[in-house]
């Protein structure tokens, strides 16, 4: 399939279009305002919404293994959940996560 090299430049102007309109509208127009208590609010976990999404395909199909679920990466998941939920540490959830991880690739191998 060939494309023709007009499209595709088209394309990529295009979404530099709409991407900076995306970026202004918040920076150019919100940036010199405060924004209200409510959506300060609902910014806060904008994060907490967005990282489960993109850590669980890792976790569950991983790549590394042809998109098979590893049991080494579920319980090396569930271990760092616990400690981060015990220790409220980033650096012991990813620690003990990476941890325990090749430990069990190890073990398992």
């Amino acid at each position: 399939m060939t494309v023709d090299p007009t499209q595709i430049w088209l394309v990529i102007i295009g979404l530099a279009i709409g991407t900076f309109f995306i970026r202004w509208s918040f920076l150019g127009l919100l940036g010199d305002r405060e924004l209200p208590e409510w959506a300060l609010r609902h910014l806060r976990y904008t994060a907490v919404a967005i990282l489960p999404g993109l850590i669980a395909p890792l976790i569950l199909w991983p790549s590394a293994t042809g998109g098979n679920t590893d049991p080494a990466r579920l319980i090396a998941a569930l271990v760092a959940f616990a400690v981060g939920t015990w220790r409220k540490s980033a650096i012991a959830t990813i620690f003990s996560g990476l941890v325990t991880l090749y430990a069990l690739q190890y073990l398992l191998a």
